[in-house]
């Protein structure tokens, strides 16, 4: 009984540990970084880099505010315009509405021409167009 224990016990510490970070990788499929579930942002080298915060905030390394991401999907810079905007849909608009990207259900960033610029899956799309089009980490 303790040994079936102290397997489950293995068997969940080893799925959250995968769940806590998710690899972003470029066009190329290469890892640029990961982003974690609490909003740390890490660049390739593991160094943190940057953090989202629960109430939209973003941060750079340092901590300072560069941005924020409202509940409506609106991005905002440091001044607090307006930038940009994800939909529900994944669809990547910037300040003036234009389309300049998805983020797609499965994680895959493109650009306006449909053209995959990375992989943030597991991500949650704001995080990713966020990341990828409006303050990139990389």
């Amino acid at each position: 009984m303790k040994a079936l224990r102290v397997f489950l016990l293995a068997i969940v510490l080893i799925m959250a540990s995968g769940a806590t970070a998710q690899t972003i990788r470029n066009s190329s499929g290469s890892s640029c970084g990961q982003i974690e579930s609490n909003g740390t942002i890490r660049n390739s080298s593991g160094s943190s880099v940057g953090r989202f915060d629960s109430d939209g905030t973003i941060r750079n390394g340092s901590g300072s505010s560069i941005g924020k991401i409202d509940s409506d999907g609106t991005i905002r810079n440091s001044s607090g315009s307006s930038i940009g905007k994800v939909e529900s849909d994944g669809t990547v608009r910037n300040g003036s509405g234009s389309s300049i990207g998805k983020v797609e259900s499965d994680g895959t960033v493109r650009n306006s021409s449909g053209s995959s610029i990375g992989k943030a899956e597991g991500v949650r799309r704001d995080w990713a167009a966020a990341y990828f089009f409006f303050f990139p980490f990389y």
